[in-house]
């Protein structure tokens, strides 16, 4: 996850986000499928996020089309923070649909690395915005 362009800010410490004023986020450009997941497309507004090294943040949009669907549980060794900005999306999987619980618009979620979730799906579509970071180390502990 990483978005182009331009020299990270300063300000920004370690999360190494590149300064940029407004722009239309829910343009057309820079949409691009998520791997491994049919239906849903990101666009990434700010930084980046380095797996090997364990660092970085990203901020992105996450677009799910009518029937999407992630058919497992994931988990990811990043933080996370996902509210769902316009649609609906669902906990479960489509051909379970009456158990399933459907997160509106509105609904916010906070996870630690390594916390597993989903599946999810998305009867009639959303759009989400989501912060993924690692977090900073804690500081070292005074004698």
């Amino acid at each position: 996850m990483t978005q182009g362009g331009g020299v990270p800010h300063a300000g920004f410490g370690g999360f190494a986000k590149r300064h940029r004023e407004f722009f239309d986020a829910l343009g057309a450009d820079d949409w691009r499928p998520v791997a491994g997941y049919a239906g849903v497309e990101e666009k990434i507004l700010s930084g980046e996020l380095d797996p090997v090294a364990r660092t970085g943040s990203v901020t992105r949009l996450a677009r799910w089309a009518a029937g999407a669907a992630v058919d497992h549980a994931v988990r990811h060794d990043w933080c996370e923070e996902v509210f769902i900005v316009s649609g609906s999306l669902s906990i479960g999987t489509p051909d379970a649909r009456d158990s399933a619980v459907v997160l509106p618009a509105g609904t916010y979620a906070c996870r630690p690395a390594d916390i597993v979730h989903g599946p999810f799906f998305s009867e009639a579509g959303c759009l989400l915005i989501e912060f993924t970071y690692y977090p900073p180390p804690l500081p070292a502990a005074r004698p």
